[in-house]
Protein backbone atom coordinates (compact mmCIF):
# COMPACT_ATOMS: atom_id res chain seq x y z
CA UNK A 1 0.00 0.00 0.00
CA UNK A 2 1.29 3.71 -1.03
CA UNK A 3 0.32 7.01 0.28
CA UNK A 4 0.22 9.60 -1.87
CA UNK A 5 0.13 13.62 -1.89
CA UNK A 6 -1.79 15.42 -4.48
CA UNK A 7 -1.10 18.83 -4.70
CA UNK A 8 -3.12 19.95 -7.85
CA UNK A 9 -5.87 19.04 -10.50
CA UNK A 10 -6.48 15.55 -8.35
CA UNK A 11 -7.53 17.68 -6.21
CA UNK A 12 -11.18 18.31 -7.50
CA UNK A 13 -12.83 15.25 -6.38
CA UNK A 14 -14.96 14.53 -9.78
CA UNK A 15 -11.27 14.16 -11.54
CA UNK A 16 -10.06 12.35 -8.24
CA UNK A 17 -13.27 9.63 -8.70
CA UNK A 18 -12.75 9.33 -12.85
CA UNK A 19 -8.92 8.70 -12.48
CA UNK A 20 -8.95 5.93 -9.11
CA UNK A 21 -12.39 4.61 -10.67
CA UNK A 22 -14.20 4.92 -7.39
CA UNK A 23 -16.10 7.18 -5.25
CA UNK A 24 -15.25 9.80 -3.09
CA UNK A 25 -16.24 7.65 0.17
CA UNK A 26 -14.22 4.61 -0.68
CA UNK A 27 -10.84 7.01 -0.83
CA UNK A 28 -9.41 7.31 2.26
CA UNK A 29 -7.48 10.61 2.05
CA UNK A 30 -7.00 13.86 4.66
CA UNK A 31 -6.29 17.25 3.86
CA UNK A 32 -2.49 18.18 4.37
CA UNK A 33 0.31 20.49 3.40
CA UNK A 34 3.46 20.04 1.92
CA UNK A 35 5.82 22.71 3.84
CA UNK A 36 8.60 24.67 1.46
CA UNK A 37 6.85 23.84 -1.38
CA UNK A 38 4.68 25.34 -4.03
CA UNK A 39 1.95 24.30 -6.73
CA UNK A 40 3.44 26.54 -9.40
CA UNK A 41 1.29 27.19 -12.54
CA UNK A 42 2.95 25.43 -16.40
CA UNK A 43 4.07 27.74 -18.91
CA UNK A 44 3.14 24.61 -21.20
CA UNK A 45 -0.44 24.95 -20.42
CA UNK A 46 -3.29 24.79 -17.70
CA UNK A 47 -1.66 22.53 -14.87
CA UNK A 48 0.34 22.70 -12.09
CA UNK A 49 3.77 21.15 -11.14
CA UNK A 50 5.02 21.26 -7.66
CA UNK A 51 8.83 23.42 -6.73
CA UNK A 52 10.48 24.12 -3.83
CA UNK A 53 9.43 27.30 -2.33
CA UNK A 54 11.64 28.17 1.28
CA UNK A 55 8.53 29.45 3.43
CA UNK A 56 5.50 28.70 1.43
CA UNK A 57 3.35 25.44 2.81
CA UNK A 58 1.09 23.59 -0.06
CA UNK A 59 -2.01 22.60 0.69
CA UNK A 60 -3.32 19.12 -0.72
CA UNK A 61 -4.75 15.99 -0.23
CA UNK A 62 -3.21 12.75 1.36
CA UNK A 63 -4.42 9.86 -0.31
CA UNK A 64 -4.01 7.26 2.16
CA UNK A 65 -3.55 3.20 1.47
CA UNK A 66 -3.42 2.95 -2.31
CA UNK A 67 -3.00 -0.20 -4.18
CA UNK A 68 -1.17 -1.19 -6.77
CA UNK A 69 -4.16 -0.61 -8.98
CA UNK A 70 -4.82 2.61 -8.25
CA UNK A 71 -0.89 3.39 -8.71
CA UNK A 72 -1.48 1.82 -11.80
CA UNK A 73 -4.46 4.15 -13.43
CA UNK A 74 -2.41 7.00 -11.32
CA UNK A 75 0.55 6.56 -13.28
CA UNK A 76 -1.44 6.08 -16.09
CA UNK A 77 -3.07 9.29 -16.01
CA UNK A 78 0.10 11.48 -15.12
CA UNK A 79 2.82 9.01 -16.17
CA UNK A 80 2.80 9.92 -19.94
CA UNK A 81 3.71 13.69 -19.16
CA UNK A 82 6.72 12.09 -17.46
CA UNK A 83 6.01 12.89 -13.95
CA UNK A 84 8.15 11.10 -11.46
CA UNK A 85 7.54 9.90 -7.78
CA UNK A 86 9.16 11.81 -5.13
CA UNK A 87 9.06 10.73 -1.44
CA UNK A 88 8.61 13.81 1.38
CA UNK A 89 7.25 14.74 4.35
CA UNK A 90 3.99 16.22 4.67
CA UNK A 91 2.58 18.66 8.02
CA UNK A 92 1.00 15.36 9.41
CA UNK A 93 4.72 14.05 9.95
CA UNK A 94 4.04 10.58 6.81
CA UNK A 95 6.24 10.15 4.75
CA UNK A 96 4.40 10.60 1.18
CA UNK A 97 4.70 9.94 -2.24
CA UNK A 98 4.58 13.45 -4.70
CA UNK A 99 4.70 13.39 -8.83
CA UNK A 100 7.45 15.88 -9.79
CA UNK A 101 7.57 17.26 -13.44
CA UNK A 102 10.32 16.43 -15.51
CA UNK A 103 13.69 18.75 -15.37
CA UNK A 104 13.25 19.53 -19.16
CA UNK A 105 9.95 20.72 -21.25
CA UNK A 106 7.81 22.08 -18.11
CA UNK A 107 8.34 25.63 -16.91
CA UNK A 108 7.17 27.46 -14.12
CA UNK A 109 4.46 30.63 -14.16
CA UNK A 110 3.47 31.96 -11.03
CA UNK A 111 1.59 30.46 -8.77
CA UNK A 112 -1.11 27.68 -9.44
CA UNK A 113 -4.34 28.16 -7.85
CA UNK A 114 -6.90 25.39 -7.90
CA UNK A 115 -10.00 27.58 -7.45
CA UNK A 116 -8.86 29.79 -10.53
CA UNK A 117 -8.54 26.58 -12.59
CA UNK A 118 -11.60 24.97 -11.52
CA UNK A 119 -13.84 28.09 -12.96
CA UNK A 120 -11.88 27.45 -16.43
CA UNK A 121 -10.77 23.94 -17.15
CA UNK A 122 -12.50 21.49 -14.42
CA UNK A 123 -15.45 20.70 -16.33
CA UNK A 124 -13.66 20.48 -19.59
CA UNK A 125 -10.91 18.21 -17.46
CA UNK A 126 -13.53 15.79 -16.20
CA UNK A 127 -14.93 15.01 -19.38
CA UNK A 128 -11.33 14.46 -20.94
CA UNK A 129 -10.22 12.45 -17.72
CA UNK A 130 -13.37 10.02 -18.73
CA UNK A 131 -12.35 9.13 -22.16
CA UNK A 132 -8.81 9.13 -20.87
CA UNK A 133 -9.16 6.45 -18.24
CA UNK A 134 -11.66 4.75 -20.91
CA UNK A 135 -8.14 3.65 -22.92
CA UNK A 136 -6.59 2.47 -19.54
CA UNK A 137 -4.92 -1.28 -19.59
CA UNK A 138 -5.42 -1.19 -23.74
CA UNK A 139 -3.65 1.91 -24.82
CA UNK A 140 0.08 3.45 -23.88
CA UNK A 141 0.29 6.24 -21.59
CA UNK A 142 2.38 8.22 -24.61
CA UNK A 143 -0.66 6.98 -26.39
CA UNK A 144 -2.71 9.34 -24.41
CA UNK A 145 0.21 12.04 -24.83
CA UNK A 146 -0.03 12.18 -28.43
CA UNK A 147 -3.72 11.85 -28.49
CA UNK A 148 -4.66 14.30 -25.36
CA UNK A 149 -5.58 17.73 -27.91
CA UNK A 150 -7.95 15.85 -29.46
CA UNK A 151 -9.39 14.37 -26.55
CA UNK A 152 -9.19 17.50 -25.17
CA UNK A 153 -10.60 19.70 -27.98
CA UNK A 154 -14.04 16.94 -28.06
CA UNK A 155 -14.41 17.72 -23.96
CA UNK A 156 -14.48 21.13 -25.29
CA UNK A 157 -16.99 20.64 -27.85
CA UNK A 158 -19.32 18.49 -25.20
CA UNK A 159 -19.34 21.89 -23.18
CA UNK A 160 -19.99 23.81 -26.50
CA UNK A 161 -23.34 21.80 -27.09
CA UNK A 162 -24.60 22.80 -23.58
CA UNK A 163 -24.67 26.39 -24.73
CA UNK A 164 -26.32 25.61 -28.48
CA UNK A 165 -28.32 28.15 -29.84
CA UNK A 166 -31.14 25.79 -31.79
CA UNK A 167 -33.83 23.88 -30.81
CA UNK A 168 -36.31 26.36 -29.71
CA UNK A 169 -38.72 24.81 -32.54
CA UNK A 170 -38.10 21.02 -32.11
CA UNK A 171 -39.36 17.68 -30.20
CA UNK A 172 -37.45 17.70 -26.52
CA UNK A 173 -37.97 13.72 -26.76
CA UNK A 174 -36.64 10.83 -24.59
CA UNK A 175 -33.10 8.59 -26.14
CA UNK A 176 -32.30 5.91 -24.34
CA UNK A 177 -28.60 4.64 -24.82
CA UNK A 178 -28.82 0.98 -24.43
CA UNK A 179 -25.28 0.50 -25.38
CA UNK A 180 -21.88 2.62 -26.57
CA UNK A 181 -18.48 1.59 -27.41
CA UNK A 182 -15.66 3.33 -29.25
CA UNK A 183 -14.82 1.36 -31.70
CA UNK A 184 -12.06 3.69 -33.42
CA UNK A 185 -9.76 6.51 -31.80
CA UNK A 186 -6.79 8.23 -33.43
CA UNK A 187 -7.18 11.95 -34.28
CA UNK A 188 -10.85 11.22 -35.06
CA UNK A 189 -12.81 8.26 -33.49
CA UNK A 190 -16.03 6.41 -34.29
CA UNK A 191 -18.80 5.68 -31.57
CA UNK A 192 -21.63 2.84 -32.30
CA UNK A 193 -25.00 3.13 -30.52
CA UNK A 194 -27.63 1.01 -29.68
CA UNK A 195 -31.15 3.12 -28.81
CA UNK A 196 -34.05 3.92 -28.29
CA UNK A 197 -35.59 7.24 -29.22
CA UNK A 198 -39.09 8.35 -28.73
CA UNK A 199 -41.75 9.49 -31.83
CA UNK A 200 -43.42 12.14 -32.18
CA UNK A 201 -46.67 10.00 -31.44
CA UNK A 202 -45.13 9.44 -27.87
CA UNK A 203 -43.75 6.24 -28.09
CA UNK A 204 -40.68 4.39 -28.96
CA UNK A 205 -38.82 2.59 -31.28
CA UNK A 206 -37.81 -0.08 -30.64
CA UNK A 207 -33.32 -0.91 -30.54
CA UNK A 208 -31.60 0.68 -33.28
CA UNK A 209 -28.04 0.41 -34.07
CA UNK A 210 -26.57 3.68 -35.11
CA UNK A 211 -22.71 4.72 -35.69
CA UNK A 212 -21.22 8.75 -35.35
CA UNK A 213 -18.25 10.47 -36.47
CA UNK A 214 -17.01 12.09 -33.47
CA UNK A 215 -14.94 15.16 -34.43
CA UNK A 216 -14.87 18.68 -32.85
CA UNK A 217 -15.94 22.38 -32.78
CA UNK A 218 -14.50 23.97 -36.06
CA UNK A 219 -14.61 28.01 -36.80
CA UNK A 220 -14.74 28.82 -39.94
CA UNK A 221 -13.79 32.57 -41.56
CA UNK A 222 -14.47 33.94 -44.80
CA UNK A 223 -12.32 36.81 -45.39
CA UNK A 224 -14.01 40.04 -47.15
CA UNK A 225 -12.45 43.14 -47.72
CA UNK A 226 -14.83 45.63 -47.85
CA UNK A 227 -13.49 48.24 -50.05
CA UNK A 228 -12.09 46.10 -52.55
CA UNK A 229 -15.10 43.70 -52.72
CA UNK A 230 -13.27 40.65 -52.66
CA UNK A 231 -12.74 37.48 -51.05
CA UNK A 232 -9.71 35.25 -50.00
CA UNK A 233 -9.97 31.47 -49.98
CA UNK A 234 -7.90 28.92 -49.39
CA UNK A 235 -6.55 25.65 -51.39
CA UNK A 236 -5.43 22.40 -50.49
CA UNK A 237 -5.70 18.32 -50.49
CA UNK A 238 -8.74 17.02 -48.51
CA UNK A 239 -9.46 13.74 -47.33
CA UNK A 240 -12.92 13.52 -47.92
CA UNK A 241 -12.70 13.43 -51.69
CA UNK A 242 -10.28 10.90 -51.62
CA UNK A 243 -12.08 8.44 -49.79
CA UNK A 244 -14.92 9.55 -51.79
CA UNK A 245 -13.08 8.99 -55.16
CA UNK A 246 -13.47 12.19 -56.29
CA UNK A 247 -10.91 13.10 -58.53
CA UNK A 248 -10.82 16.71 -57.49
CA UNK A 249 -9.14 16.43 -54.27
CA UNK A 250 -7.34 19.89 -53.89
CA UNK A 251 -10.72 22.25 -52.76
CA UNK A 252 -11.30 25.61 -52.45
CA UNK A 253 -12.55 27.23 -49.36
CA UNK A 254 -12.92 29.69 -46.31
CA UNK A 255 -10.46 29.20 -43.55
CA UNK A 256 -11.13 26.84 -40.88
CA UNK A 257 -9.62 25.05 -38.08
CA UNK A 258 -10.37 23.05 -34.64
CA UNK A 259 -11.48 25.17 -31.39
CA UNK A 260 -9.23 24.04 -29.03
CA UNK A 261 -10.26 23.56 -25.22
CA UNK A 262 -10.44 26.79 -23.59
CA UNK A 263 -10.80 28.46 -26.65
CA UNK A 264 -13.49 30.47 -27.75
CA UNK A 265 -14.75 29.94 -31.66
CA UNK A 266 -13.99 33.75 -32.14
CA UNK A 267 -10.48 33.64 -30.83
CA UNK A 268 -9.99 30.44 -33.18
CA UNK A 269 -11.17 32.45 -36.31
CA UNK A 270 -8.31 35.00 -35.78
CA UNK A 271 -5.91 32.77 -34.96
CA UNK A 272 -6.65 30.44 -38.09
CA UNK A 273 -6.51 33.47 -40.19
CA UNK A 274 -3.10 34.42 -39.23
CA UNK A 275 -1.85 30.72 -39.27
CA UNK A 276 -3.39 29.89 -42.45
CA UNK A 277 -2.97 33.47 -44.48
CA UNK A 278 -1.23 35.82 -42.51
CA UNK A 279 -4.77 38.06 -42.33
CA UNK A 280 -5.17 40.09 -39.17
CA UNK A 281 -9.36 40.27 -38.65
CA UNK A 282 -10.64 43.64 -37.81
CA UNK A 283 -14.48 42.79 -37.21
CA UNK A 284 -16.27 39.05 -37.55
CA UNK A 285 -20.04 38.77 -38.24
CA UNK A 286 -21.30 35.70 -37.43
CA UNK A 287 -23.22 34.03 -40.23
CA UNK A 288 -24.63 31.00 -38.08
CA UNK A 289 -24.02 28.18 -35.82
CA UNK A 290 -24.61 24.78 -37.65
CA UNK A 291 -24.07 20.48 -37.96
CA UNK A 292 -22.87 20.25 -41.50
CA UNK A 293 -24.03 16.71 -41.24
CA UNK A 294 -26.38 15.80 -38.20
CA UNK A 295 -27.15 12.93 -39.04
CA UNK A 296 -23.79 11.04 -38.91
CA UNK A 297 -21.15 13.92 -37.55
CA UNK A 298 -20.84 15.42 -34.57
CA UNK A 299 -18.48 18.13 -36.15
CA UNK A 300 -20.16 21.65 -35.18
CA UNK A 301 -19.41 24.97 -37.39
CA UNK A 302 -19.09 28.32 -36.16
CA UNK A 303 -18.96 30.35 -38.96
CA UNK A 304 -18.26 34.09 -39.30
CA UNK A 305 -17.44 37.05 -42.51
CA UNK A 306 -13.99 38.07 -41.41
CA UNK A 307 -13.94 42.33 -42.61
CA UNK A 308 -10.42 42.16 -43.27
CA UNK A 309 -7.95 44.42 -45.63
CA UNK A 310 -6.96 42.19 -48.62
CA UNK A 311 -4.06 43.66 -51.02
CA UNK A 312 -2.81 41.86 -53.86
CA UNK A 313 0.57 40.71 -52.73
CA UNK A 314 -1.38 38.72 -49.54
CA UNK A 315 -1.78 35.48 -51.58
CA UNK A 316 0.86 32.92 -51.66
CA UNK A 317 1.77 29.49 -50.20
CA UNK A 318 0.97 29.57 -46.25
CA UNK A 319 0.25 27.23 -43.47
CA UNK A 320 1.75 25.10 -40.28
CA UNK A 321 4.68 23.01 -40.81
CA UNK A 322 4.08 21.86 -37.59
CA UNK A 323 1.17 20.60 -38.65
CA UNK A 324 1.91 19.61 -42.46
CA UNK A 325 -0.06 22.08 -43.85
CA UNK A 326 0.30 22.76 -47.40
CA UNK A 327 -2.22 25.99 -48.24
CA UNK A 328 -2.35 28.33 -51.65
CA UNK A 329 -4.50 31.64 -50.91
CA UNK A 330 -6.88 33.15 -53.82
CA UNK A 331 -8.28 36.74 -54.30
CA UNK A 332 -11.66 36.26 -55.88
CA UNK A 333 -13.90 39.43 -56.59
CA UNK A 334 -17.31 39.32 -55.14
CA UNK A 335 -18.75 38.43 -58.63
CA UNK A 336 -16.09 36.11 -59.47
CA UNK A 337 -17.02 34.39 -56.15
CA UNK A 338 -20.84 34.11 -57.16
CA UNK A 339 -19.77 32.72 -60.12
CA UNK A 340 -17.89 29.91 -58.77
CA UNK A 341 -20.93 29.12 -56.14
CA UNK A 342 -23.96 29.34 -59.09
CA UNK A 343 -21.56 27.94 -61.55
CA UNK A 344 -21.29 24.61 -59.26
CA UNK A 345 -17.60 25.17 -58.91
CA UNK A 346 -17.54 25.10 -54.82
CA UNK A 347 -17.93 21.95 -53.61
CA UNK A 348 -17.74 22.47 -49.64
CA UNK A 349 -20.72 23.46 -48.09
CA UNK A 350 -19.78 26.44 -45.35
CA UNK A 351 -18.13 28.12 -48.69
CA UNK A 352 -21.50 28.01 -50.65
CA UNK A 353 -23.94 29.47 -47.43
CA UNK A 354 -21.28 31.86 -46.54
CA UNK A 355 -21.48 33.63 -50.63
CA UNK A 356 -24.85 33.34 -50.07
CA UNK A 357 -24.86 35.11 -46.70
CA UNK A 358 -22.50 37.49 -47.84
CA UNK A 359 -24.62 38.41 -50.87
CA UNK A 360 -27.54 39.37 -48.82
CA UNK A 361 -25.51 41.60 -46.31
CA UNK A 362 -22.88 42.68 -48.69
CA UNK A 363 -24.31 46.31 -49.08
CA UNK A 364 -24.38 46.90 -45.58
CA UNK A 365 -20.64 45.24 -45.04
CA UNK A 366 -19.64 48.01 -47.21
CA UNK A 367 -21.22 50.29 -45.46
CA UNK A 368 -19.16 49.80 -42.47
CA UNK A 369 -15.85 51.06 -43.92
Amino acid sequence: MTDLFVYGTLRHIPLLEIVLGRSAAQIDMVACDLPDHAAMAALEGPFPLISPRVGHSQSGLVLNNLSSLDLERLNFYEGGFDYSLRRETVSNGQVVDVYFPPKNGVSPDGLWGLQAWEDTWAAMSVIAAREVMSFFGERSAADIVRMFPMIRSRAAANLNALSSKHGNTTLKGEVEVVKKTREYTEFFALDAFELKHERFDGTKTSTLQRAVFVGTDAAIVLPFDAKRDRVLLVEQMRMGPLGRGDPNLWQLEPIAGRVDAGETPQACAIREAEEEAGLKINHLEQVCEAYPSPGCSTEFFYQYIGLVDLPDDIIGISGLETENEDIRTHLLSFEALMELVQGQQAATVPLVTMAYWLAFHRDRLRGLT
